[in-house]
């Protein structure tokens, strides 16, 4: 058990470094871009499944509250939290709708979605980026193993290349926290001092 230990920690750490080192470039553009629409005044949404959509509860939280700074709100929404509309839209027409219908309803030309799925196949998250690409929002994808359709619809996808739910989504929260501390730094000034992740932190 001791090893399992050592070797879950090592294979994380092995996976992020492995992950950064062929998309660093790509994680500059996209980001950029994203950072550049929230300074324009429009909106992130986010859609997942099960750990994934605790990761997009996770980053809205960060953008609405605050990341490594006090600075103003920025508006982030997690379309995993309202369960009425959830139960609704899956009762009434389909689980695989329940994000696009959200997408149709809340998103804006020039607005950002950001999609979840560790397997790249879920189908109520490519029936998300559907709609958005449909209504002319930028469309980026967090993916596992060789990114699944959702590689090939999404503008932009970050695919871990791993089989490991565990470790993909490890890697997707590094990103989404990469995310958070860029947009702040974009917005607010790089010559803030900003805290270590934490510090200060309500969280």
């Amino acid at each position: 058990m001791k090893e399992l230990i050592y070797y879950s920690f090592v294979e994380s750490a092995d996976l992020k470094r492995a992950f950064v080192e062929e998309n660093r470039e790509k994680i500059y553009t996209v980001f950029l871009e994203i950072a550049k629409r929230v300074k324009e005044g429009r909106k992130i949404l986010l859609c997942g499944n099960g750990g994934s959509a605790a990761d997009c509860q996770h980053i809205a939280a960060e953008l609405v509250g605050r990341f490594g700074m006090e600075r103003r709100p920025l508006p982030a929404v997690a379309l995993t939290t309202d369960t009425s509309i959830l139960t609704a839209v899956g009762n009434d027409y389909s689980f695989d709708r329940i994000f696009e219908r959200q997408v149709g309803a809340l998103g804006e030309e020039g607005d950002v979605l950001i999609a979840i799925s560790t397997s790249g196949n879920s189908k109520n998250v490519i029936n998300a980026v559907l709609k958005a690409k449909e209504k002319k929002l930028l469309t980026v994808g967090f993916s596992g193993r060789d990114g699944g359709e959702l590689a090939k619809v999404a503008d932009h996808c970050f695919v871990v290349k791993s089989f490991s739910t565990p470790r993909i989504q490890e890697v997707h929260i590094t990103l989404g926290h990469v995310l958070c501390d860029f947009i702040e730094k974009y917005l607010f000034s790089y010559d803030s001092y900003f805290p270590p992740f934490g510090e200060g932190s309500q969280q």
